[in-house]
């Protein structure tokens, strides 16, 4: 492991963010796990804490798969500092929570965050930790820039700022994966920061934010973008600490301020709407459709179809709530079945069971109308063939991870890209 750039993967699901950064018996997830990869990372630490299940069985999974001895299934927030071992990069899909702070009485200084929002636990890690992480490396829901609604981006401002108080520069991307030929339509804000005492932070300082933002980022280098408004970025500085950031940051404000591509240090943001700039190929939903090794059960009942064509089309109709008030409904319809020849809608967390939804994926096949199997869920979300396969854990359960999961080839590409950076720029020792 000497030489390896030492991981702690947080949040870690059934191991996506592993997936991507280390392979899977040698094999990029790119390649569909057939090419070598000589990964430069090993993750030597794992959380996984499920609060809503007495079973842990993205927990379970992830044991499975890997070492179980230096993975952890333990609400986070309860985990020992000194339990966590040095590490050069911290990783993890953070949920989209309500990140507001307020001072506490006896100490103006002090800080109280909503119990549970896991946000907190990442600083706490990076606070407290006397061998700070070099990096970061986060996934989120792109709803995150304009969250909440009463002051659009103060969750993303919150973040920035307290990240700015510890010491990093911060950049960011939206990225929909299916853009970069990737076989999912899922849209996810990634966000990388690097440390003061990291030479990547220095090269950020001698570099002009704009052009960091399009083309010498690590993100520019992993997913590269172009841009109508070059000459007009927009560039604020964020005021006052993260509690008045929490009560005043773009209060009463009807848009964001932050677009899908952008840059902190020291408190100054830059920030730009991209365009992805990509040419290669396209994943389609029709590559990755199993032939002739579907089960029955996904298999839709003739006597069902008006049911799903009924949820899936367009509405507009009387209908009475609960207290007996009538009211006028409408939404749009959605394709019926799902088209073959395009990259494929963003997985939900109810992707599975039979009864007839609205979201869930149909297919048509040449034996009749069917939803996706397992593994095509998780080839959607670029893992192994049948890695959440687990006995005790039914297939309802497999959509649910995949419906939580990320594209593990965004992470790959992500992390090869942050590899090559630190090597560009730096013979720094990392944490032996």
């Amino acid at each position: 492991m000497e030489n390896k750039i030492k991981v702690v993967e947080l949040f870690a699901g059934v191991g996506g963010f592993r997936l991507g950064l280390e392979g899977w018996n040698s094999k990029s997830a790119s390649s569909n796990y057939k090419e070598d990869f000589e990964s430069p990372y090993k993750i030597v630490w794992s959380n996984q804490w499920e609060p809503s299940t007495k079973m842990q069985h993205a927990s379970l999974v992830y044991e499975s798969r890997w070492d179980k001895k230096s993975h952890c299934n333990q609400d986070i927030s309860t985990v020992e500092i000194s339990e966590i071992p040095d590490h050069d990069l911290l990783v993890g899909g953070f949920p989209c929570q309500d990140y507001s702070v307020a001072t506490t009485l006896k100490n103006s200084k002090g800080l109280i965050g909503k119990k549970g929002v896991l946000w907190w636990s990442i600083h706490k890690i990076i606070s407290e930790k006397q061998n700070k992480p070099k990096y970061l490396f986060l996934e989120n829901v792109d709803r995150l820039l304009i969250s909440p609604s009463g002051q659009r981006g103060r969750d993303f401002a919150i973040i920035l700022q307290s990240l700015n108080e510890l010491g990093y520069a911060v950049e960011w991307r939206v990225i929909n994966a299916a853009e970069f030929g990737m076989p999912q339509r899922r849209r996810r804000i990634f966000i990388l920061a690097y440390s003061q005492n990291s030479t990547i932070y220095n090269e950020i300082k001698e570099t002009t934010s704009k052009d960091w933002i399009l083309n010498q980022g690590t993100l520019a280098n992993a997913f590269p973008v172009q841009s109508d408004n070059i000459l007009f970025p927009n560039e604020f500085k964020l005021k006052g600490d993260i509690v008045e950031i929490s009560e005043n940051f773009n209060k009463g404000g009807t848009t964001g301020l932050f677009e899908n591509s952008g840059i902190m240090i020291n408190g100054l943001v830059t920030t730009i709407k991209t365009q992805p700039n990509y040419d290669g190929n396209y994943t389609l939903l029709k590559d990755l459709i199993q032939n002739g090794e579907v089960t029955p059960e996904f298999y839709i009942d003739n006597n069902d179809l008006d049911k799903w064509a009924y949820l899936k089309g367009p509405k507009k109709e009387m209908r009475t709530n609960s207290q007996g008030f009538k009211y006028n409904y409408s939404e749009g319809g959605m394709i019926f079945p799902d088209p073959l020849d395009k990259p494929s809608r963003t997985i939900i967390t109810g992707e599975g069971g039979k009864s007839p939804s609205r979201f869930k994926h149909v297919i048509q096949t040449s034996k009749g109308f069917r939803r996706l199997s397992p593994v095509e869920l998780e080839r959607l979300n670029m893992f192994p063939d049948d890695h959440t396969k687990l006995e005790g854990v039914s297939d309802t359960k497999r959509a649910f991870f995949m419906g939580n999961a990320l594209v593990v080839g965004a992470i790959e590409k992500i992390g090869v890209a942050l590899n090559q950076k630190i090597n560009s720029t730096t013979n720094e020792l990392i944490n032996q």
